[in-house]
């Protein structure tokens, strides 16, 4: 939950289901004029981090015309109330009732308010409660009243700044009531009156507390119960509680920003889609969400939004593959309101937002292109936008078109890293304007039965105002292509734009025999100098599949996570292309080979104050942080 929800009407009640968690994002998630209500049977129930407020009725100091409290809970077992602000309510502030059973009410703030904490309104002695690092401030009495508890256990709690009102008898600190057994440990008392008290049929014993300015009863009889029995903890010193408490209690910024939601591909998870878990993210959270994805296929589309940041999808699988999200959208797919549905539509998976992660598992467009005819076969699995996004261990499966990184305007800038994973394709199957680097991964460019031009690796449309593109480092590609049927490479000018120039670079990276020994090309539309864009013509085969392999076998395979780097320092040879398309080449280099890409000039491993205007090597290429 993030931002203040006012509900309507005034001090109506949200009932809370079984199996739920509450969490406020950060610590600014308010409720407003109502009330968290548990009806009987409900269980295993974490509320934590909220503020919830402001149901008082003027006039109405002892809460006797309404029944509006900020948490009500009646005959309920298994709940955790942590690190909440309750303040200036209708009635009670906390209400634990009628029999409930294993209760922890720790860390919380109850303030400005009269009846604060009651627990019991049954003759039976059932409940079991523990209480520990609340801060009662302003309040006056309750602070727990417990009637009836059969173990109430009270640890570290700070009970300060009591009403002054002269009520000689209803402004109490701690009330161990009818037949409760009570022990406290090691809280601080601080200008209270009556601080800690017990009826003659309850039993309490109190150890460590400090009191500081206080006045009236502080009961202790009988020998209650021993906490040790039931289970471990630590105390901390007494003298210390009011410093901790008012720090740590309440809500707080760290608490609800990391969030695991937790989905199935049968839609029996947390929630039915991926989508559906994903639009459940606030807009702008500051915390990250993981989507954690149990293995299975998941036959579905996917956005992430621009205002939703910190998104992780995190395979559960022994391998990537165990995890697979997937689509077939072609580009040229029709869309209702005529057109077509383009990259943005084809993509199975689209992240607009920043500080994206993957991990450990496959996306895949398994659009049929054999098997269809159409006018716009390209098929993204993923296309990106944001910035600082970070892939690993992951899949990328496709033919035309397979990965886009791109930014959300040609002027700006976004970050995306690659490493320890697969990529395949075989036309412009890595492309677009992002700085973009791939580390550690294999690289298969797919044969389409060609014996002379079966693709282009990239397709880099980098910003001629970007001194960076795109970088494949330690990296292996592999090919079931003929010899010499393969470039590296193609820039990309979207709309024959100009200033979309295109830079890669590829280094200490392996290459098949697929690959043409003159590597790199131009496009198909080329823009000229003071003229229109030109076509100039690429021989494109007809894309007959992939004989070798049936095409699951093929996607669902691909090489194991290990990967072993190329050694030796190869060969390095010349094959220089116009200046105007700033793609230079040192790169005729076959197996343990080093080719390099870089405007105006060459790069080589022994060149690096070359590097530094064009081509920064990896130790300071500005990529973004793993997680």
């Amino acid at each position: 939950m993030a931002g203040t929800i006012a509900v309507e009407p005034f001090g109506s009640d949200i009932d809370v289901a079984s199996d739920k968690t509450i969490v406020g994002v950060g610590n600014t998630a308010e409720l407003v004029h109502g009330e968290l209500h548990l009806n009987p049977g409900t269980h295993n129930v974490i509320i934590r981090n909220l503020t919830i407020r402001d149901s008082y009725v003027e006039g109405d100091w002892d809460g006797k015309t309404t029944d509006f409290d900020a948490i009500q809970m009646d005959s309920v077992h298994h709940v955790w109330i942590d690190h909440n602000r309750f303040t200036h309510m209708g009635d009670g502030l906390l209400d634990v009732r009628k029999d409930s059973e294993y209760i922890t009410v720790s860390y919380n703030r109850f303030d400005h308010h009269n009846k604060a904490f009651g627990i019991g309104w049954t003759p039976n002695v059932k409940t079991q409660i523990t209480i520990d690092h609340n801060w009662f401030s302003g309040t006056k009495q309750r602070n727990p009243s417990a009637d009836n508890c059969a173990y109430a256990h009270l640890y570290n709690n700070y009970l300060s700044a009591q009403v002054e009102d002269g009520d000689p008898v209803f402004s109490y600190g701690n009330w161990a009531r009818g037949r409760t057994r009570m022990v406290i440990e090691n809280s601080y008392y601080e200008d209270v009156q009556h601080p800690y008290q017990a009826d003659a049929t309850a039993e309490l014993v109190q150890r460590g507390s400090v009191t500081e300015n206080t006045t009236g009863r502080h009961d202790a009889w009988g020998t209650a119960f021993e906490p040790r029995d039931f289970y471990p903890y630590e105390l901390d010193p007494a003298a210390a509680v009011p410093a901790l408490v008012t720090k740590f209690s309440g809500p707080q910024k760290s608490i609800g920003t990391d969030t695991v939601l937790r989905l199935k591909a049968d839609g029996s998870g947390d929630y039915p889609t991926l989508q559906a878990a994903v639009d459940a993210v606030p807009a702008r959270n500051d915390g990250r969400v993981t989507l954690s994805l149990a293995p299975g296929t998941y036959r579905q589309k996917v956005r992430v939004g621009k205002e939703q940041h910190r998104i992780t999808f995190a395979g559960t699988g022994r391998h990537r593959d165990d995890t697979l999200i997937v689509f077939d959208t072609p580009s040229g797919e029709a869309k209702p309101g005529g057109g077509t549905v383009g990259s943005w539509g084809s993509a199975t998976v689209v992240v607009e937002g920043d500080d994206f992660t993957a991990r450990n598992l496959t996306f895949s467009n398994d659009f049929d292109e054999a098997a269809v005819e159409i006018n716009g076969e390209q098929a993204l699995a993923v296309k990106t936008t944001g910035d600082r996004l970070l892939f690993e261990n992951t899949g990328f499966l496709g033919n035309q078109d397979t990965l886009m990184t791109d930014t959300p305007v040609l002027t700006e800038t976004a970050r995306v890293y690659v490493r320890d994973s697969y990529i395949e394709g075989d036309v412009d199957f890595i492309y677009g304007r992002a700085t973009t680097v791939v580390e550690r991964s294999v690289i298969k460019a797919l044969s389409r039965g060609s014996a002379t031009n079966n693709g282009y690796i990239t397709a880099a449309s980098t910003w001629k105002g970007n001194p960076y593109g795109f970088l494949i480092t330690r990296s292996r590609i592999v090919s079931d292509a003929p010899a010499q049927s393969f470039h590296l490479g193609r820039p990309w000018h979207p709309s024959g734009n100009p200033d979309a120039v295109g830079q890669v670079l590829i280094r200490e990276t392996a290459l098949p025999a697929a690959v043409k020994s003159a590597p790199w090309t131009r496009h198909e539309r080329v823009p000229v100098a003071g003229g229109p864009v030109q076509r100039v013509p690429q021989p494109r085969p007809r894309r007959g599949g992939h004989p070798a392999a049936p095409a699951d076998a093929r996607r669902r395979g691909g090489p194991p996570p290990g990967l072993r780097l190329p050694g030796g320092p190869g060969r390095l040879g010349a094959a220089p292309h116009p200046r105007a398309y700033r793609l230079r080449a040192s790169a005729n280099a076959r197996a343990g080979g080093v080719p390099a890409v870089r405007p105006g000039g060459s790069c080589s491993r022994t060149s690096a104050p070359g590097w530094r205007s064009a081509c920064r090597p990896a130790a300071s290429f500005p990529w973004p942080r793993a997680g």
